[in-house]
């Protein structure tokens, strides 16, 4: 499915991406532009990419403790 409309960034692409090593967002950011532009997918392409890191870190048997962004004052 198309995540990232802007882009044609797939949900397979991210995965992929998390499979190649990128283990946090602003670097998925950085590499495919996911997110970037209008931001209407950004729920939907963390909520992608989270699954993804879990989904690899259960394969190793460690835990993933999901880091959520702070908003700074």
């Amino acid at each position: 499915m198309i995540v990232c409309l802007c882009h044609r960034i797939s949900d397979r692409d991210i995965e992929h991406a998390v499979q190649q090593g990128i283990h946090d967002f602003e670097t998925l950011q950085d590499e495919t532009c996911v997110a970037r532009n209008c931001a209407c997918c950004e729920d939907c392409a963390r909520e992608v990419f989270d699954d993804a890191l879990a989904a690899k870190f259960a394969q190793c048997g460690r835990p993933v403790i999901p880091v959520k962004p702070v908003a700074l004052a």
